[in-house]
């Protein structure tokens, strides 16, 4: 037959669109034409393509020959269609019969010399195949077992072209790749840090414990040296166990932007991205002229951790506001709008001046002209969506020479999950996971407060300027406190921890 499809697939920013790879190879005039809205490097698969076929052993007539990719209203990228491309010319040659793609997706880059390479963003596409009824996929033998974390697809993986024509004709007997278990026990080899190698600084450790137990963005102020980097750090041993279905969500963004281990594709660790202040908006929240998942979006269900934070871009700041509050990112370009996950926890550390010793004016060089002015980097705005600010003094000679134990990150991971429970309980059936995703109405309902603790509220409300924003933080971060005290209701104790966590502001910004 001269005319033969292939299924395959195009991932456009987090979505995966079926494509289908049409070819049709005749008699006449010696030529190879590519259509279907393609990139670059897509056309550039024709020369790859043929070139590969002849250093595989296998016969490749001078034919026209004409590929077309379907629909032709997505645009195409990347060099994962080498392989269906490949394989539906061969299919029009006679040399595989076209019920053996039936029902099968073909994805994979070749090399000139036939073998099949790595391809980015395997798990979504195999998973969205799953979706439509797929049962079989044909890939790189080193994606085999990313693809392998989708049950109930067949992987085939494949090292060369020459291995995916014999298996396709019947010539070899490919296994399909084993379906890892998912929770597997680590090796135990990497040595994680601990809370325990922090010296005093029990202030900010509460601060991160509340903080991590609600999802709540923490804010670090502390001169050089205060162990600021060093608690953000230990963040992610304190977090509760991830769940499958953060896992895998977590692994498809990694997975598109080839960012996953071949052997151990399933990511199974909360993220923490320490991102440099000198990064770029695009390179922050994501985008670029093909939309890719930034920073942010690398974080998903762990910490972004912004160090020196009043030294970052402010549009490069200014521009985290919305993914804060909506947890999502949304990207758009003329052709479209591409939304990307933000489930993060922000982290953020600075020093109180540029010379890092304010208020101690023994000590500070800086005028106050600079101090304002390094302060000033950091809006009101941004400041708001700071649940948590704490300040992280320096550390003491006694605290550095005691020799009490400090308490390690398992003690304190205990008492997270503990109140992570609480709250997975009390908004079961919700889209809500945690107290700092609570909304307008779920504030109302759930961090009611009695007489004493609403005047209380009142006071602090005048006496410090509060937003409702800020009103509304106060209130979530106190529901946090009650669930690490056990408490149904949030007390004046709690009240109080949660409005001190909002006067380092007032301190140092006078706002």
């Amino acid at each position: 037959m001269s005319f033969s499809t292939v299924l395959s697939a195009s991932i456009v920013g987090l979505k995966v669109e079926p494509v289908h790879v049409e070819a049709d190879v005749s008699n006449g005039l010696p030529a190879f034409n590519m259509v279907g809205y393609l990139s670059s490097e897509v056309k550039e698969a024709a020369e790859r393509v043929r070139t590969a076929i002849r250093n595989s052993g296998l016969d490749y007539p001078a034919k026209r020959t004409v590929i077309n990719l379907s629909p032709a209203n997505v645009k195409k990228r990347g060099a994962a269609f080498d392989l269906p491309i490949a394989v539906a010319i061969l299919i029009s040659l006679g040399k595989i019969r076209q019920r053996e793609v039936g029902g099968m997706l073909v994805i994979g880059e070749l090399g000139l010399d036939g073998r099949v390479q790595k391809v980015p963003g395997v798990l979504p596409i195999l998973l969205q195949a799953k979706e439509n009824g797929v049962k079989k996929c044909l890939l790189p033998k080193e994606n085999a077992p990313e693809g392998a974390l989708v049950g109930g697809v067949s992987v085939i993986g494949v090292e060369t072209l020459r291995d995916a024509v014999e298996y396709l004709v019947g010539n070899r007997v490919i296994k399909p790749e084993r379906r890892h278990d998912m929770y597997e026990e680590e090796s135990g080899e990497e040595l994680m840090p601990d809370y325990a190698d922090i010296c005093g600084q029990a202030a900010v450790k509460r601060a991160t414990e509340v903080a991590v137990a609600g999802g709540h963005n923490l804010l670090l102020v502390g001169p050089p040296g205060s162990g600021k980097t060093m608690t953000a750090r230990r963040i992610p041993t304190i977090f509760p166990p991830m769940t499958r279905e953060e896992s895998m969500e977590i692994t498809k963004v990694y997975s598109i932007l080839g960012m996953v281990d071949s052997e151990r594709p399933l990511i199974r660790k909360r993220p923490f991205r320490n991102v440099h202040h000198t990064a770029s908006k695009a390179a922050l929240v994501g985008g670029g002229a093909i939309p890719a998942p930034g920073e942010i979006s690398l974080a998903h269900e762990g910490v972004l951790f912004l160090d020196e934070l009043p030294e970052f871009s402010k549009n490069v700041l200014e521009a985290l506001r919305q993914p804060l509050e909506e947890r999502k990112v949304y990207v758009a370009r003329a052709h479209g709008t591409y939304q990307f996950p933000a489930n993060f926890m922000l982290v953020g550390a600075m020093n109180p001046c540029p010379c890092g010793c304010y208020p101690d004016m023994n000590r500070c060089t800086c005028t106050p002209g600079q101090i304002q002015h390094y302060l000033s980097k950091l809006s009101q705005p941004f400041l708001d969506r700071m649940d948590i600010c704490v300040e992280a003094p320096k550390v003491g000679y006694e605290s550095l020479a005691g020799k009490g134990r400090e308490e390690c990150s398992a003690a304190i991971r205990e008492r997270v999950c503990k109140a992570r429970a609480i709250q997975n309980d009390r908004y079961a059936g919700s889209e809500l996971l945690s107290n700092a995703m609570l909304g307008t109405k779920e504030i109302k309902r759930y961090c009611a407060l009695g007489g004493k603790e609403e005047r209380m509220m009142q006071k602090a409300f005048s006496r410090l300027g509060l937003t409702a924003r800020t009103y509304h933080k106060i209130l979530k971060v106190a529901r946090t406190i009650a669930d690490l005290d056990g408490a149904g209701q949030i007390g004046s104790v709690h009240l109080q921890e949660a409005i001190g966590y909002r006067t380092l502001d007032k301190k140092y910004w006078g706002r």
